[in-house]
């Protein structure tokens, strides 16, 4: 197994005629990015003695890069949030979601805030937010920004930049978390697993920052596999993905993720997800 250090990277390689059997994969970066390498390293590890193929974990540095390169062939899997997931098969007709978290049927987002604001967790979205600052993750990531915005406007009847008096993109969960730890910004919209593995890490000081409200639920996270595998890695090999992915279990690989297993998915679990991004206008 090897990981390639950058998308550039891999088009050089490609380039230089790289021999086909070497399977690729990536992951939207949705957290730190050396957290993001030492999982990852591990389910290439993974992978390469399921497949019996060459596999190479491929970081990138942004959601958009994720699915750039999965449109241009670098990678054959992607680790995808709902609407990156959603964005990639719209552009590679005959991906195919293979797998979700047994989590990512019923996901969602946290609302966190600075101590200093005085908010306390409550059911509803307190009417105190509007006004606020508040930043996002990643413009395009599901739990950091669409849903939440999704739900924060079916709510306020109003846009984010209408309601709030700074609104911002951190780029990750972990960015976000950090900020609102710092007192940065009043608000975050974060990923609720990555929220609460960061605080059972004792990555969160919690005197600092807390959970005011949970979205509903909704899809996101996904492995979508390039509908071609077959015809490049031989008949049969889409198989053989889906079920190494569905029967991976090792706890300490799934409580990287964290995920407690993998299920089947498809592609018309994400409908939900692919009608409000259209709403919101963050598909092309």
């Amino acid at each position: 197994m090897r990981w390639l250090a950058a998308s550039t990277t891999v088009l050089a390689l490609f380039a230089q005629g790289v021999a086909a059997d070497t399977f690729r994969f990536t992951a939207i970066p949705d957290e730190d990015q050396s957290r993001l390498v030492e999982r990852f390293s591990k389910v290439a590890d993974y992978l390469e003695e399921r497949l019996d193929v060459e596999v190479e974990y491929v970081p990138v540095k942004s959601y958009g890069a994720t699915v750039t390169a999965f449109r241009n062939d670098q990678v054959q899997l992607a680790w995808f949030g709902g609407l990156s997931g959603v964005q990639a098969r719209r552009l590679v007709p005959g991906s195919v979601a293979v797998a979700q978290g047994s989590e990512d049927a019923e996901f969602k987002s946290y609302l966190i805030a600075h101590r200093s604001t005085g908010l306390e967790r409550a059911e509803e979205l307190p009417d105190a937010i509007e006004g606020m600052s508040l930043t996002f993750g990643s413009r395009t990531s599901t739990s950091g920004r669409l849903m939440p915005e999704h739900f924060l406007r079916q709510h306020f009847g109003e846009a984010p930049d209408e309601l709030f008096s700074r609104v911002g993109f951190s780029g990750d969960h972990s960015r976000t978390i950090a900020l609102v730890e710092a007192g940065t910004w009043d608000l975050g919209a974060v990923n609720f697993s990555v929220w609460e593995a960061a605080v059972a890490d004792g990555r969160v000081d919690t005197d600092k920052v807390e959970v005011i409200w949970a979205t509903p639920p909704y899809p996101d996270y996904n492995w979508t596999l390039r509908g071609d595998v077959d015809a490049r890695f031989g008949e049969g090999f889409s198989e053989q993905v889906r079920a190494a992915l569905l029967e991976m279990d090792d706890p300490e690989l799934l409580a990287s993720f964290p995920r407690e297993a993998f299920i089947p998915a498809d592609n018309a679990l994400y409908a939900p997800i692919e009608d409000v991004a259209e709403e919101l206008g963050l598909l092309r």
